[in-house]
């Protein structure tokens, strides 16, 4: 059984499975950190000094200072600033992965094949279909000219 559970542990699939996990965790430990640290701060600026993380909703009553406050004081809140953070997470995410498998795509995309040249052509007499090379017609005994 621990033979079996070897092999299949050390197929190449899995192995990539696994290591793709790991990069992913780690991507999105690398994205949260340039959502919060990175990108949030400015767009707090630009909207009146806003702090993204703080933002909550208090449903047990009373003000706090900050959202760490509140949550040692043991309020109940909301805390849709960090939700807007997480969504922002996710987007950034989920248009990298797109981005990702766009371009393997396109790898992956065979070109098309050239149109073949033609082997036939419309007698103009009888309009039947004749080989590309022929000077007459063999439906309607036609002679053709170079330009048929």
């Amino acid at each position: 059984m621990l033979k079996e559970f070897k092999e299949f542990a050390m197929r190449g699939n899995v192995l990539d499975m696994t290591i793709g996990i790991i990069l992913g965790a780690a991507f999105g430990s690398i994205v949260t950190s340039f959502v919060n640290d990175v990108l949030m701060p400015p767009i707090g600026l630009l909207l009146g000094g806003v702090d993204f993380a703080n933002l909550y909703v208090t449903l047990s009553g009373g003000h706090y200072a900050s959202l760490a406050d509140a949550q040692q004081a043991g309020a109940v809140t909301i805390n849709y600033g960090l939700f807007i953070n997480t969504v922002l997470d996710f987007l950034i995410v989920a248009f990298a992965i797109f981005l990702v498998v766009r371009q393997i795509n396109r790898m992956r995309r065979k070109p098309e094949p050239a149109p073949a040249e033609p082997t036939t052509k419309k007698c103009p007499y009888c309009l039947s279909d004749i080989p590309i090379q022929a000077t007459r017609c063999p439906n309607c005994t036609s002679q053709l000219g170079a330009t048929a």
